[in-house]
């Protein structure tokens, strides 16, 4: 074992101080006694594992402390020794990041699912703290998934669908490319054991036939760029195995038209001699029109700088080109672990794109009501096919392919995502669902009691946008509930000549205790959600009270304003309107749904739950938008559908929904869903329509 270790000292001497290089063999033999006779599942000794780690994180030239957490990453999990005293040995910074990517202990009431989400989130976090954590438990997931095979077939699958969902697409986030492709190999053959080797006898077969057709073009693009004066290296591009079979199962393509393309990756000294590069190859071989990306002067959100066009060379064959620097390929291939690999004074865009990207996770923990929550945000930012737009300003922001101006709110600020009520996109007034494209400028209008639409998260994409509606709509439904549901509880109290104000505080807190509520909030919030009857609630705070009491305020009805929010909902059973004679069912979880007296759903609900309903009246001052539904039965002619809908443009309607069946022959019936002010708004629209020419009948719909 001292032979690998030597073999590793004298690797590190090349780069690291004697100090530190002795500092880490320190560690390997405090990890080595502490392991002690522990065997791998391969029968090798356990130490071998983080030595290999070690090895990985040294071909980066990662720093003293890092190797150190490496040799030691495993030393609190599986043996009896603290983090305590790890640091008092070895430091606190060293300790920390051995913390860091050590799983919690075992928690009873957590599923698998939510212990593991447990784990990712904490190691998550101490990741934003120091991003040398994820760089030792990549190494890590790196040398376990090389020796996987040990394992049965059922855990090799689990662990390989566990890096390609997480661990895979974090590396591709922080720009490793080389960890991110040799992960998503090894996982190809822990998943598809008959396909991959299939698919790498093919490329080898492939790449034989491909040999000459490859060096022609290599010398002819490394002629010109000399004739042209240009120093560059010219290196040929294969494709990684995962790539191939992602690309054959996505875009429905065979084997034969992905190889048909060939790579050629250009490596020069400064970007200048980038772009006087792609002018060489243009003239060359002819551009294939909208396959040219510049990825350095927008960078990808990694941090990936290149210039990617695609050509068709003279004898017809495609050939994709990448043009970058020396520092731009390290940054390519290392990510952010070539802040440690080349110190030369290079800015590590990747490493300040990785920091920014942590800093959001922060948001994103704050937000989220679990460990499983916070995972899934973090699994839907691991993806970015990005897109690029602008502010007003000309501020360029990368944002998720698929993204809307509601996600490019957020993206600027949550205040803005917040406030949110309209969006210009290059210009012209656009919906808020609207999928941005490269190249637009979004202008977002907001205003300052504006708060955001639940109907948001059926097409928000990114993380941070849906994460913070959440939020917000959490606590507004908590405000909501509490409101209501003092309300309601005031209501029922009232029947007893009292209210919540004159129940003695001891009281109330028994009946907090007996019903589990930490406070009175929380009681007030169930109530309001409709998962207790105030009235029952009533009876325990009251309990020397009668039970069945009369008294004139108990026959007050309940006013509503239709502001209420989130705790009030309109049944479309049959969409009561201010005007009608309501009554409102408690709904658990949704609070007072609302419905119209003489709703047939309503009347099931009086007999069966007399407690969870309650006598509700329209608020004077209501002011908002309501749906109802007309059926209108026509002579079936050309034109109709369009005077029905002309008056009720004309009525200051709103259109939601039409339908339209036939009834025979010549009649045809019309079942249109509106947005209608009151009850005396959709008389005057039922009356506009009724007297057209060919209607027979208009009605509203009832329950």
């Amino acid at each position: 074992m001292n032979t690998a270790l030597d073999v590793l000292s004298s690797h590190l001497d090349s780069y690291l101080a004697a100090d530190q290089v002795a500092a880490v063999r320190a560690a390997y033999f405090f990890a080595e006694q502490a392991h002690g006779s522990q065997m791998r599942r391969d029968g090798s000794p356990y130490i071998t594992h983080p030595l290999a780690v070690a090895e990985i994180l040294a071909q980066m030239h990662m720093d003293h402390q890092s190797l150190m957490a490496a040799m030691l990453h495993d030393v609190i999990e599986d043996t009896g020794i603290s983090k305590s005293e790890l640091a008092k040995m070895f430091g606190t910074e060293v300790a920390d990041l051995v913390d860091g990517v050590t799983k919690l202990e075992k928690v009873g009431h957590l599923s698998k699912a939510e212990a593991q989400a447990e784990n990712l989130r904490k190691m998550m976090l101490a990741m934003t703290r120091d991003i040398r954590v994820i760089i030792v438990k990549l190494a890590d997931r790196l040398h376990n998934m090389r020796t996987l095979e040990v394992l049965r077939a059922d855990k090799r699958k689990r662990i390989a669908q566990e890096t390609l969902d997480i661990y895979a697409p974090l590396a591709n986030r922080l720009g490793m490319h080389e960890v991110r492709t040799e992960l998503e190999d090894l996982c190809f053959y822990a998943l598809f054991p008959m396909r991959a080797p299939l698919i790498q006898k093919a490329v080898k077969v492939a790449y034989g036939n491909r040999k000459e057709t490859i060096a022609n073009i290599q010398r002819t693009l490394e002629t010109r760029l000399k004739e042209a004066g240009i120093d560059a290296q010219v290196l040929g591009r294969k494709k990684h195995l995962f790539s191939i079979y992602q690309k054959m199962k996505e875009k429905h393509k065979s084997f034969n038209e992905i190889m048909d393309v060939y790579g050629f990756r250009i490596v020069v000294n400064n970007v200048d001699t980038c772009y006087r590069t792609l002018g060489v190859a243009h003239n060359l071989f002819k551009p294939v029109p909208g396959k040219f990306k510049d990825y350095i002067a927008i960078p990808k959100a990694n941090g990936y700088q290149s210039l990617h066009s695609v050509l068709k060379a003279k004898s017809g064959v495609p050939v994709e080109i990448q043009i970058r620097t020396e520092a731009m390929e390290a940054m390519a291939n290392k990510g952010v672990a070539a802040h440690w690999l080349y110190k030369d004074g290079v800015e590590n865009r990747s490493q300040a794109h990785a920091q920014e990207w942590l800093s959001s996770l922060i948001e994103l923990q704050k937000n989220a009501g679990n460990s499983l929550d916070f995972v899934e945000n973090v699994r839907i930012d691991l993806f970015p096919d990005e897109v690029y737009v602008f502010t007003p300003k000309g501020k360029i922001l990368t944002l998720p392919q698929g993204s809307t101006p509601v996600d490019f709110a957020y993206a600027v600020h949550s205040d803005i995502g917040n406030s949110c009520i309209a969006a210009k996109v290059d210009g012209r007034l656009s919906p808020l669902s609207l999928v941005l494209s490269t190249g637009q400028t979004v202008d977002v209008i907001t205003a300052p009691s504006a708060m955001p639409n639940p109907h948001w998260l059926n097409f928000v994409i990114t993380s941070k946008a849906r994460s913070n509606i959440r939020h917000v709509l959490k606590e507004q439904q908590h405000s909501q509930s509490v409101d209501l549901g003092k309300r309601l509880l005031d209501k029922a109290l009232a029947a007893y000549n009292t209210q919540l104000s004159d129940i003695a505080p001891e009281i109330i807190s028994t009946v907090l205790k007996e019903l589990n509520f930490a406070n009175t909030d929380n009681l007030l919030e169930d109530i309001g959600l409709g998962n207790h009857a105030p009235q029952l609630i009533a009876r325990r705070l009251l309990p020397d009270a009668q039970q069945d009491p009369i008294h004139p305020s108990s026959k007050r009805r309940l006013a509503i304003k239709g502001t209420e929010g989130l705790v009030l909902a309109y049944a479309r059973c049959c969409y009561p309107l201010p005007g009608d004679s309501i009554f409102g069912y408690l709904s658990s979880g949704r609070g007072i749904v609302v419905h119209r007296d003489v709703c047939h759903h309503l009347m099931s609900e009086l007999r069966d739950n007399p407690d969870k309903c309650v006598p509700l009246q329209w608020d004077k001052n209501v002011n908002r938008d309501f749906s109802s539904e007309l059926r209108i039965e026509l002579i079936n002619q050309r034109g109709m559908l369009a005077e029905i809908a002309r008056e009720v443009t004309l009525s200051e309607a709103n259109i939601e929904n039409i339908t339209m069946s036939d009834k025979d022959a010549h009649h045809a019936v019309i079942t249109m869903n509106l947005e209608v002010k009151n009850r005396v708004h959709l008389a005057q629209i039922i009356k506009r329509i009724r007297i057209l020419t060919g209607i027979e009948k208009v009605t509203r719909f009832k329950s």
